[in-house]
């Protein structure tokens, strides 16, 4: 297909806007910033010969080692689309692959600086107005030494040879800086640097070597989380050291965009438009409002089970609870996989298994009523939060995607009235 070969642009503008339709946005906006390049890369003598076409889709280096866990799912989002595009066309096999895209000859790696200048400014700011001690209970220098190499960076004072004797001479000797002269020194990079530097310093603040005291090291916790959020990253608990908490930074965005992605192919998979919706909903609430991200949650789950109940013309009451549903659900899939004997070794696991991955409607109908939305509360009601909110939607989209799947594999086929030709696809 030359046109293709020679005008990409036209069809694949065309799969970017159908994943912008279906709100799949992250495979949209790698498509849109990607640099196509199509090359021939096999033949199939199957009907008279077939060629196999790849189109890379060259993206940058930073968005491609963020979608590193979730780069198979992002190319079979987009790889369905293209096939309705080109069917009309072509009977010729095309397939997209995710590449990082080179550097230009000579050029010198680029900093990250995602997170954006105003949101460090807002945190320092912070800092500053609560005369917060930034090294904590160590001293300067050694606090310092936990992330940079002192001895390699230059002096600012022509009689030093290095970072760590000026810095002892005018902030130990003479202490002539003034106590915040770190967040103006350039040598540091915290205001334009890297992102893993800025984030390094923030959690290095919080360590309980540097701030033994945990009360405080949750609330500055709480003061950078509540400024990187918005830009997709969160300082989160990894261990404790002598039961004080040590943190390490996250990105949180391309998690979200992974669950709902999720989510949006079951959806399309099951033709559930009303689904649709409501995955639109939790897109926006994960991170800005938990409780009305838990209760669409369940609302998720329990139309994903009335949606294939009703294709399967199975009845159930409008009064029937998610565990209700749930069970004639399990029933009509059969999900104990079949060939399997009592007496086979992990039988029981995979029973056991199954049966746990049921009890998620249950679990997620009690945590509505207690957390989510739909329901009044007093005036001393604590919600959850985010991370509470993404526990609840990942549990609900390893359901739905889980029955769509088995739905598609071992129940539809068998329904289907008139066998289909299957359209050629490069797997």
């Amino acid at each position: 297909m030359q046109d293709l070969i020679e005008h990409p642009e036209r069809y694949l503008t065309t799969v970017e806007e159908l994943l912008t339709a279906e709100r799949m946005e992250l495979a949209a906006s790698l498509l849109r910033s990607a640099t196509p390049r199509i090359e021939r890369t096999g033949f199939d003598s199957w009907n008279g010969g077939t060629d196999q076409w790849t189109i890379y889709l060259a993206v940058d280096t930073t968005d491609y080692a963020l979608i590193s866990t979730t780069k198979s799912d992002i190319e079979e989002q987009i790889n369905q689309r293209l096939k309705v595009v080109l069917e009309p066309y072509t009977e010729n096999w095309y397939s997209v692959k995710i590449i990082p895209r080179l550097a230009d000859p000579g050029a010198v790696a680029r900093p990250n600086t995602r997170i954006r200048r105003q949101t460090r400014l807002n945190i320092i700011d912070g800092l500053q107005i609560d005369q917060v001690a930034w090294h904590g209970h160590l001293n300067e220098i050694d606090f310092l030494t936990r992330i940079y190499n002192l001895q390699s960076l230059p002096s600012r004072d022509s009689r030093y040879q290095n970072a760590e004797a000026d810095i002892y001479q005018h902030r130990i000797n003479n202490l002539d800086w003034d106590d915040n002269w770190i967040y103006d020194d350039s040598r540091f990079e915290l205001k334009n640097g890297a992102d893993a530097v800025f984030l390094r310093f923030l959690c290095e603040t919080v360590h309980p070597m540097v701030r033994p005291n945990k009360d405080e090291a949750i609330e500055l916790i709480t003061q950078y989380n509540d400024q990187i959020r918005q830009d997709g990253w969160e300082l989160i608990e990894e261990e404790k050291i002598a039961g004080r908490p040590r943190f390490v930074a996250r990105q949180i965005g391309l998690a979200s965009e992974f669950i709902t992605s999720r989510a949006r192919s079951a959806a399309y998979a099951l033709d559930a438009k009303w689904m649709q919706q409501e995955i639109q909903r939790l897109e926006m609430a994960i991170d800005t409002d938990p409780a009305l991200a838990i209760g669409t949650a369940k609302d998720l789950v329990e139309t994903c089970c009335k949606t294939i109940l009703t294709q399967q013309k199975i009845t159930f009451t409008k009064t029937s609870t998610l565990p209700e549903l749930t069970k004639l659900l399990t029933a009509e899939l059969c999900l104990v996989p079949e060939g399997i004997p009592e007496e086979a070794k992990g039988s029981k696991t995979i029973r056991l298994l199954l049966r746990n991955l049921t009890t998620i409607t249950q679990y997620l109908s009690e945590l509505r009523s207690l957390y989510g939305s739909g329901h009044g509360r007093d005036g001393k009601h604590r919600g959850l939060e985010p991370r509470h909110a993404r526990l609840a939607v990942g549990a609900a989209v390893v359901f739905i995607d889980f029955m769509s799947e088995t739905y598609h594999q071992r129940i539809l086929p068998q329904t289907l009235s008139q066998p289909t030709t299957p359209i050629k696809s490069k797997k």
